[in-house]
């Protein structure tokens, strides 16, 4: 790639701050950015489990240093608590499953950043996602499949993925903390972020609470219609569960029981054996589609479900602003709100064919 003028979006971590490095090291004029996200950093995580905190501000600050390019903060809070924050609550309130990292992607990193740094000039935003662009501009798996975030990129459009570069897809994630302290860079040992950066104590049920109040109302048996339970908000449930689910009465043959459905309009909570979990058809929609031409007849490709869920062989169709997919093997836990991501196989690399937002 010939040199240009990049935003490196550096978040505090070790992969964003040797993406930004390796910016530099490939020729780029790179200028480094961090994204304050919080209302109030103090309300949110602390320490390493987050990526939206004071320290985290402070570590980008020192890895710019380090690396000598030009830093400045972005107050992002307004638009990441209307399009990350306010959704995560609305999808919940209407029984879904949403993915605010998958969100945050599409609105914030890839959408406001990206259109403010064309406004100033700059030619291209680099992130430290683990996931690899080719020469063919087709996004594709990082060569660390334990690491690798393309499910969470796949919403990105094809213009957006032109003007993006994915540094560390050709690396493990040892590779890149072995990278760092070689450079000098403090974040080199930090751990990984993980959980909902946004919920300071890691409790979603009591976030959802304080945010949609109480309302009572049925755990449902789906094969009998008996009410087994009861429940103080049906929005602190996801389709798949087990756990606290607090049922009054077992299941006539002893088996656990688990979320098959939410259902916000009569506020019930429907809970039935494992089996019943079993998907072989999934719908879609608003489908972003960036492996090449928008197909006109059905694809057999695989899918990806959910974050680091299994792959499955599945003829994907589109229609419209719909997707369907049929799965060649059923898969259990599918919940709305969730991504579904369609792959082709490729030697060089999974290839993103495509993604839309689950419905059922």
């Amino acid at each position: 790639m010939r040199a240009v003028r990049v935003l490196a979006a550096m978040s505090g971590g070790v992969d964003s701050a040797v993406a930004a490095a390796r910016a530099v090291a490939a020729g780029h004029d790179v200028t480094g950015v961090h994204l304050a996200l919080a209302r109030n950093p103090q309300t949110y995580r602390t320490g390493a489990r987050g990526c939206c905190t004071l320290e985290d501000s402070r570590d980008a600050r020192r890895a710019a240093d380090v690396i000598g390019i030009p830093f400045y903060v972005w107050d992002m809070a307004d638009r990441f608590h209307e399009d990350v924050v306010d959704d995560f609550v609305a999808e919940y309130a209407a029984g879904r499953t949403p993915n605010p990292c998958l969100r945050c992607n599409e609105k914030i990193k890839f959408a406001a950043v990206l259109d403010r740094a064309v406004a100033l000039g700059f030619d291209a935003v680099v992130t430290g996602h683990h996931a690899r662009l080719g020469a063919d501009g087709l996004l594709r798996r990082s060569v660390d499949l334990a690491k690798d975030q393309s499910y969470v990129l796949a919403v990105l459009t094809r213009e957006q993925l032109d003007r993006s570069i994915f540094p560390l897809g050709d690396s493990t994630k040892a590779q890149v903390r072995a990278e760092a302290a070689e450079r000098g860079l403090a974040v080199a040992d930090k751990p990984d972020s993980h959980d909902i950066c946004f919920i300071a104590d890691g409790d979603t049920r009591g976030f959802l609470a304080g945010r949609l109040g109480e309302a009572p109302g049925d755990v449902v048996d789906a094969s009998t219609g008996a009410v087994v339970g009861s429940h103080s908000g049906a929005y602190a449930y996801t389709v798949g569960q087990r756990r606290g689910l607090h049922l009054d009465r077992p299941a006539p043959d002893g088996r656990p029981r688990y979320v098959l459905s939410i259902t916000p309009k009569t506020n019930t909570v429907t809970v039935g054996p494992a089996e019943a979990l079993d998907v072989s058809d999934v719908h879609a929609v608003r489908p972003v589609w960036t492996g090449g031409a928008r197909p006109d007849a059905p694809v057999e490709c695989e899918v990806q479900l959910r974050a680091h869920g299994e792959v499955v062989p599945a003829t994907v169709a589109l229609d419209g602003d719909r997707l369907h997919a049929e799965l060649r093997r059923p898969v259990r836990g599918v919940a709305a709100g969730q991504a579904v991501v369609a792959y082709r196989p490729d030697p060089a690399g999974d290839v993103v064919l495509g993604s839309a937002t689950i419905t059922g």
